[in-house]
């Protein structure tokens, strides 16, 4: 494996240099006193002498020089490592550590001087105690973190609570070894503790209501190494092997042997950890055991099962590896494959519960050659060996070493496989941490090394140190890093690298994530690219907006446009904006080169290269000087290049006085566009957009002007005049002898409708046009205006001979003279008799026509014509009878409805209200109402009355009762009189419903 980063203290096994860690120790400041009965930690380091004050031998040095010429291997590790400090380089300078447990992120730290330091994982001391005298071999922590438990050689086992004045003390009287608390300790009465040492007895003891009870579950198969308690399970280990308890059954459920050939129990400790509930994990010397409990299968059947333990055990892995285990702790798989095992074969891809082992190892120091047994003098083989340097690894489930890690701990050719312990920073219950959370702490009487899986910032640290951007690049990119992990931080190194390696296109494309929005990183690498003779690579990333550069960046480029691809000096033109560059220096620098390149003042004609550099000159200034608002400037060239956007030019900027000097130049460039259109599409050119653009802005292109122009060439002067005449004809009356000559020349079919429609034009200039041009009914329709009626029908008759048309014609004139020259020219004529016969009608009597036939004179289809005449008027005089009918009918039944409804009476009360104030007609017994014929009864104050006059008042009613009965219906009548020759409109009623008025 390859080494870590240079803060990590792990290294790839027989690899690589190792990359020490700094140390800065720094003084403790806790000034904790120590409890009741307990010596300061002050004194206690006092008596340790100077044994902290070591340092490396030079065999370490040698060893790094040697493994710094190895080749680098390029797997990355699956680990990383970092040496706890803060408090703890103090805190170990005069003492060494010898037993840790880890719960709830708080660290519990026994030495060999009897002393408990209570730290965080950062190595900050919280409290400082020593419960014993001697060396602590073993210390555990309840998964709170409240309660801590020790075990000494001095005989004794302290529990004390760190947040409350409990603690007990047991006196042993013989040297302890371990120890472990029950599950859930600190929220259980009994406060139950097992423990063990070299009198070979395993001791549980418990509190109850008469103090500690103790009960020996084992005794006498030699010294009680190590004990862990889990659920209802506990496991411990002796000389002859490991051991488990059912505290339910209360009842030893197995027992594993050592593994054949092992060494001195107590040369190499043995490590019992419980991966969960049902799963042991034991490493002894050099050999990894897996151990499953389940229940045991019940058969009623069968009685032999009857006396045996509830539980049973069942070894589910067993390997032996090239080293002595120190410590041992499951390792989940999905951490080992997160970034540099992504593609493990699928053989070890396993479950949560299957985990991989993380395993210190300890590999003993080589045997020297020669007869041990024998005595010697020779002072080397009789010094103790050297150790080798601890290694943390990764090992399968099937034994495979997948990863190896050699630690950089201090001292540590002195320290032997019982001096390190390996113990998981996370909760018993959280075997399968997540992310930081699954951790481990590797001790060494000098070193406290936490040890965490590789995460991703680890893993981009790794690419980026061997210059595998690309896939640190992706790795950012999926989610954006802090600090110098960026995707701009790290692809500033790749392009640098890129560069360095002449790779300049794919550097080119990584600019815009390296560089981002930073303007002066853009600018850097630009020159540098410039400076380098690669300016084209970088061109097309080069921002425009957000971020800006200096205008002198843009210049550059395009003056190397201009050198070398005008092309796309004119593209970068039309794209960019104009405000991020000088225009007036590119505009000078343009023209320099378009002066260098012609020569001189040339037109368009011609062909080469000179010519299409002169184009591309020319299109470029046209849109520079459009860019610097100076589109006058920019419209001769334009025109000279023939663009279409010619006529946006000069729309969207007024320019209209700049053409009216060059009208020709731009009509026929249109009618270039009209033509080039027709033929692409295949159909119709369409308006002409210069003949439309003149016609639409007369006021600022004279009329005078674009005619004075267009006169060489007719064509384009009849579009302009006929636009104008489709505007407004009137404008055109100046040309109107004009436009009868063109419309002959290029529109015949519409000289007619001008005729017709116009009256400026003179006559005989006309007649004469029409007249050499043989237009036959032009020439009728003039000398029908000119009054030359009978030679317009002669024109008819001879040249035509369309009895029709003369028809017509006589119809419009409605000239009876007219008539009888045509019955006249007829008489001799049977096709035109026929013609006359078949439409004659009101403005000519067939009788008329019929007399004038001459006797003897043969005429084709004569009698069908007859017939249809005297059909017609058949048809003629019996719709005039039945019309006749009709309305007779329809006035005597109108009469007789009108007589009804004028003489009939109708149903009318006080009550009913007046259509026009919808008051009540007899709101006021004296108040007068008018009721007219059509029915509609409303009050004298509702209707109108002609202007400056007023109703006369009613007659007295007591007058009108003295008086007769016939002078009263003449009174009344001659007051209705009076009254309808003041009303204005008649029926109110009626009238506002002619208006289209809603009456209520």
């Amino acid at each position: 494996m390859s080494p870590d980063s240079p803060s990590s203290l792990g290294k790839g096994k027989e690899k690589g240099p190792e990359r020490r860690f700094t140390e800065s120790p720094t003084q403790s400041s806790d000034g904790e006193e120590s409890s009741e009965g307990e010596e300061s930690l002050d004194e206690e380091e006092g008596e340790e002498g100077e044994e902290g004050e070591n340092n490396e031998d030079n065999e370490d040095e040698e060893e790094d020089e040697g493994s710094s010429s190895e080749e680098e291997d390029e797997d990355e590790p699956a680990l990383k490592y970092s040496r706890i400090t803060n408090s703890l380089p103090d805190l170990l300078k005069k003492d060494s550590a010898s037993a840790l447990a880890i719960a709830n992120n708080t660290m519990a730290l026994g030495t060999h001087a009897g002393i408990i330091h209570i730290l965080t994982l950062d190595g900050t001391r919280i409290k400082s105690y020593k419960p014993h005298l001697a060396s602590i071999l073993d210390i555990t922590i309840d998964p709170t973190g409240d309660f801590v438990g020790s075990a000494s050689i001095d005989g004794q086992i302290h529990i004390r609570s760190l947040s409350l004045p409990e603690s007990y003390t047991f006196d042993h009287k013989r040297p302890l070894r371990t120890l472990s608390l029950e599950p859930n300790f600190s929220k259980r009465s009994t406060r139950g503790v097992i423990y063990g040492g070299l009198s070979g007895s395993l001791i549980l003891r418990e509190k109850g209501w008469l103090g500690h009870k103790e009960t020996i579950l084992h005794s006498g198969e030699g010294p009680i190494w190590t004990v862990r308690w889990k659920g209802r399970l506990i496991a411990w280990a002796n000389d002859l092997g490991v051991k488990i308890y059912d505290t339910h059954s209360q009842s030893r459920i197995t027992y594993i042997d050592r593994p054949p050939s092992s060494p001195r129990a107590d040369l190499y400790k043995c490590t019992l950890h419980w991966q969960d509930s049902s799963t042991l994990l034991i490493a002894w010397a050099n050999y990894i055991k897996v151990a499953r409990i389940r229940d045991r299968p019940r058969d009623p059947t069968n009685s032999t099962t009857a006396g045996l333990p509830p539980l049973l055990v069942e070894i589910t892995a067993c390997f032996e590896l090239d080293a002595m285990v120190a410590g041992l702790v499951p390792h989940p798989l999905r951490f080992f494959q997160s970034y540099n095992c992504a593609h493990t074969p699928g053989a070890l891809r396993k479950t949560k519960y299957d985990s991989d082992f993380t395993v210190t190892s300890y590999i003993h120091p080589p045997e020297p050659l020669g007869n041990l047994d024998e005595p010697t003098d020779d002072r080397t083989l009789q010094a103790r060996k050297l150790a080798e340097r601890p290694e943390l690894r990764i090992v399968s489930r099937a034994g495979e070493e997948l990863a190896a890690d050699a630690l950089s701990v201090s001292e540590f050719q002195k320290f032997g496989c019982n001096d390190y312990i390996l113990v998981p920073a996370f909760p018993d219950d959280d075997e399968g941490g997540e992310g930081e959370d699954r951790r481990y702490v590797v001790l060494s009487p000098r070193d406290l090394v936490l040890v965490q899986p590789r995460d991703r910032r680890d893993h981009i640290v790794w690419l980026v140190e061997r210059e595998r951007y690309e896939e640190a690049l992706e790795e950012v990119e999926e989610k954006e890093g802090e600090g110098d992990l960026t995707v701009r931080a790290i692809g500033q190194k790749y392009i640098a690298h890129l560069v360095k390696k002449g790779e300049y296109a794919q550097a080119a494309r990584l600019t815009p994530k390296a560089c981002g929005v930073d303007a002066h990183r853009w600018e850097d690498w630009i020159f540098l690219f410039a400076d380098r003779k690669e300016l084209q690579a970088i061109i097309p990333y080069v921002p425009t907006d957000n971020p800006q550069l200096d205008h002198v960046v843009y210049e550059m480029i395009l003056a190397h446009f201009l050198s070398h691809d005008r092309q796309t000096l004119l593209k970068t033109i039309k794209e960019w904006p104009r405000e991020i560059y000088d225009i007036t220096a590119v505009i000078f620098a343009v023209r320099a080169e378009l002066d260098k390149v012609a020569g001189s003042s040339r037109t368009l004609a011609g062909s080469g290269a000179g010519v299409g550099e002169n184009v591309l000159l020319m299109e470029c200034l046209a849109e520079l000087y459009t860019a610097n608002r100076q589109p006058g400037k920019a419209l001769p060239y334009f025109l000279r290049l023939r663009r279409p956007n010619v006529f946006d030019l000069i729309k969207d900027n007024n320019l209209f006085t700049d053409v009216t000097d060059q009208v020709l130049l731009l009509v026929e460039f249109d009618h270039e566009l009209m033509q080039k259109r027709k033929a692409e599409g295949g159909g119709k050119g369409g308006k002409s957009e210069a003949i439309q653009l003149l016609v639409d802005h007369l006021h600022s292109i004279p009329m005078t002007k674009v005619v004075a122009q267009l006169e060489r060439r007719p064509y384009y002067l009849f579009l302009y005049l006929d636009e104008l005449v489709q505007k407004d004809a009137n404008l055109v009356a100046p040309y109107a002898n004009v436009l009868v000559k063109l419309y002959a020349e290029f529109a015949t079919p519409r000289l007619i409708d001008f005729l017709r429609v116009s009256s400026d034009y003179h006559l005989d200039f006309a007649y004469k046009v029409c007249k050499e041009r043989d237009l036959v009914l032009e020439t009728v329709f003039i000398l029908g205006r000119m009054g030359n009626n009978k030679e317009a029908l002669t024109v008819i008759i001879e040249r035509l001979g369309d009895v029709h048309r003369a028809i017509e014609f006589a119809k419009e004139q409605n000239d009876d003279e007219l008539w009888e020259d045509l019955l006249k020219y007829s008489e001799t004529r049977p096709t035109f008799i026929r013609g006359l016969l078949e439409n004659v009608g009101v403005e000519i009597s067939p009788v008329r026509l019929i007399r004038r036939i001459k006797n003897g004179l043969e005429i084709p289809g004569l009698k069908e014509a007859l017939i249809k005449i005297l059909q017609d008027f058949h048809l003629q005089i019996s719709l005039l009878e039945g019309c006749q009918a009709i309305l007779n009918g329809d006035s005597s039944e109108f009469g007789r409805r009108l007589q009804k409804g004028q003489g009939s009476g109708f149903f009318l009360t006080g009550k009913t209200a007046c259509p026009i104030c919808t008051r009540p007609l007899q709101d006021n017994p004296q108040s007068l109402i008018f009721l007219y014929l059509c029915r509609h009864v409303v009050h004298a104050g509702c209707v109108t009355v002609t202007e400056g006059e007023t109703l006369p008042p009613p007659p007295d009613p007591i007058l009108r009762s003295v008086s007769g009965s016939g002078r009263g219906i003449s009174g009344s009548i001659a007051y209705e009189s009076m009254i309808r020759g003041r009303l204005r409109h008649g029926c109110p009623v009626c009238f506002k419903h002619s208006q289209g008025l809603v009456v209520r």
